[in-house]
């Protein structure tokens, strides 16, 4: 078998465990804040979510109906043998993935509201591309972005002198308009930058990252902890019944920005984060970063 194929097929079996199983962080959380939850209806919502998982492992069948749009976050070293095929690679696992998982078909047409039947095609799947000078591996996280999730992403430049007030005022407001529509409870990702995009592209990085750590800005950490504190207060999960979390946790990324302007975007995912991570040495010899390892799907 030549080597291309050996990495997809390594490309599909990931697509497949993110999309079944949820990672080892989310569903440990999932699972404390069932046993903390006290109110009879979020038991009992917590207890569908926790079947949820256990026949979605059971069947191997995806975690949710939804199984969103595939984004590709790629660390590719400039000494990979294949790092002129991860491209097509990573097009081809989609492919497959969709019709042997089986995946949702949910890439639709810009501009002719057609479905291309196969989640490929109009720049999908996304890939985020970053080079790293003289490695030889390929590190790859993978997000499934669901339609409900996506619903209260937002980014918006504020004027500076707005500082972190105007920052959590617009989290608070987009949360709450929202947030009931994205399943909760949520895992909440804010980016702090100079303008629309980069501060948009900061906030999903930031969900990327495994629960329970933190930002490396202590301000930004500060910020994350007061966040979490106060959206816990709003009492929408979970999935909108009513509860005593509303979030998962709240990541914070930043950059620097210009004094004239400060950027921020939101993302969320539902409780069922679909997110995975995989390294592939030169070798082809690949590891989980966020699910079990040895009990791969």
């Amino acid at each position: 078998m030549e080597n291309k194929e050996i990495l997809t097929r390594l490309l599909v079996e990931f697509i497949r465990t993110a999309s079944i199983r949820l990672p080892d962080d989310v569903e440990a959380r999932i699972r404390t804040l069932a046993a903390d939850e006290t109110d009879p209806v979020g038991k009992n919502l917590y207890g569908c979510m926790l079947e949820n998982i256990e026949l979605a492992r059971a069947y191997r069948r995806p975690i949710c109906q939804d199984t969103g749009m595939l984004q590709f976050f790629v660390r590719v070293g400039t000494r990979f043998p294949l790092i002129d095929c991860v491209e097509d690679c990573i097009r081809e696992a989609s492919l497959r993935a969709t019709e042997s998982v089986p995946l949702r078909p949910n890439v639709v047409e810009p501009l002719g509201e057609r479905n291309t039947g196969n989640n490929t095609g109009y720049g999908t799947p996304y890939i985020e591309w970053e080079l790293e000078p003289n490695g030889d591996s390929l590190s790859i996280l993978l997000y499934a972005a669901g339609g409900g999730c996506s619903l209260p992403g937002r980014s918006k430049v504020l004027m500076p002198l707005e500082g972190m007030e105007g920052v959590k005022k617009f989290v608070y407001d987009t949360i709450l308009d929202w947030g009931v529509n994205a399943c909760p409870p949520l895992l909440v990702g804010i980016g702090l930058g100079t303008c629309a995009v980069t501060s948009a592209m900061l906030s999903k990085k930031a969900i990327l990252r495994k629960i329970g750590t933190h930002c490396e800005n202590e301000r930004g950490a500060q910020l994350e902890r007061e966040l979490q504190a106060e959206l816990d207060t709003i009492g929408i999960a979970p999935l909108g019944f009513g509860g005593k979390h509303s979030v998962l946790a709240v990541h914070v990324e930043c950059a620097g920005h210009h004094p004239a302007t400060l950027g921020v975007g939101i993302t969320t995912s539902c409780w069922a984060t679909r997110r995975g991570g995989i390294v592939i040495d030169r070798g082809l010899n690949a590891r989980y970063t966020m699910h079990t390892v040895g009990e791969e799907v």
